[in-house]
């Protein structure tokens, strides 16, 4: 019966060696995974069922434990059982600490995600300052160019205004020989005495 019964409990430990070795594998995965969060998850996950798997089978050792005959090797297989609690205890708290540093990995990368946000409305905005300052720069060129139209208009309406006061004196002073020599000679010829 001893033998029988020794053969189920070297295969749950056995099993119970290959869940731990598993659970490590699965914890370094997840410590040498750079990304992304959905990978994170899925080996979060896999190291999750790994340990639900080991909990049953160290609540299978216990309850062999208990079901042995001999006070020696029931002693002794309660105290193997108490170990692998210790153990998975402490396994627990990698996880924990494996899900803190995922859940610290999604917070990185929506911050990430909020800086690129950022920084391409950023872009944006410089793009719109630099059409902007484009649209502006020839406005300024259009207003120079109007500038020098309108300074030429200037000079042209003000050769105009000079020329129409030397036309208006010209006209004056025709006018004024003209009626001179009118009444030159009419005086010549109606005054041929004075």
């Amino acid at each position: 019966m001893a033998a029988a019964a020794g053969v189920p409990v070297r295969v749950c430990h056995q099993e119970i060696v290959k869940f731990d070795l598993e659970i490590k594998a699965a914890v370094q995965d997840i410590r040498d995974c750079p990304g992304p969060l959905s990978a994170l998850t899925e080996l979060n996950a896999a190291v999750k069922e790994k340990f639900r798997h080991l909990r049953g089978r160290i609540q299978e050792l216990e309850q062999m434990a208990r079901e042995q005959d001999k006070e020696s090797e029931k002693q002794a297989l309660l105290q193997e059982v108490e170990n692998h609690k210790k153990q998975m205890l402490r396994k627990t708290t990698k996880e924990s600490l494996a899900e803190s540093a995922s859940n610290i990995t999604e917070s990185l990368m929506g911050i990430s995600r909020m800086m690129s946000q950022q920084v391409q409305q950023s872009e944006e905005t410089v793009q719109t300052l630099a059409n902007s300052s484009r649209t502006i720069l020839e406005a300024n060129e259009e207003f120079k160019s109007m500038s020098g139209t309108i300074q030429l208009g200037r000079k042209l309406i003000t050769k105009y205004n000079r020329r129409e006061l030397t036309d208006k004196l010209l006209i004056f002073l025709a006018l004024a020989l003209f009626l001179a020599t009118v009444l030159y000679i009419l005086k010549k010829r109606l005054f041929p005495f004075l």
